[in-house]
């Protein structure tokens, strides 16, 4: 007996919502992952993108615990000689939260070409509005 392996033809993929106000951002960006690879199906197949699509509401509310705020930074080189900038969690949080999101789930999905199309299935917006009412999505707990 061998083991089903998933096929890009029989996947079905399902919309969800996840409602960020007041959650802690490392593990809603854990359970957000997890959707996004598909890890969540018994259908699972590593080299297969099996995952959902996933819409991330309210950005801009997400905690961050301990001095995460105040300590943490994201660096960026620009690819010149002294090209460096870093940016502090705080401030980041105050002028984009969603590539706050962004760069948390990203940094927990494969770094490949598959971790790339499972990455294209994350939106994430700020305030509770979204476009995509028509894919019926379904609520997400965190």
């Amino acid at each position: 007996m061998s083991t089903p392996v998933a096929k890009k033809e029989d996947l079905q993929k399902d919309w969800y919502v996840v409602d960020l106000e007041d959650k802690v951002l490392g593990r809603a960006a854990t359970r957000i992952a997890t959707v996004l690879r598909g890890k969540h199906k018994a259908i699972y197949t590593p080299s297969v993108d099996t995952g959902d699509f996933v819409i991330v509401l309210n950005a801009e509310k997400v905690r961050l615990t301990g001095n995460k705020l105040s300590q943490k930074m994201y660096y960026r080189h620009s690819g010149y000689t002294g090209g460096l900038t870093a940016t502090p969690a705080s401030k980041m949080l105050e002028k984009t939260p969603e590539e706050l999101i962004k760069k948390a789930v990203k940094g927990m999905l494969p770094k490949n070409k598959l971790g790339r199309q499972m990455y294209r299935k994350l939106k994430v917006y700020c305030g509770s509005d979204h476009p995509h009412q028509a894919q019926q999505p379904k609520e997400l707990q965190v």
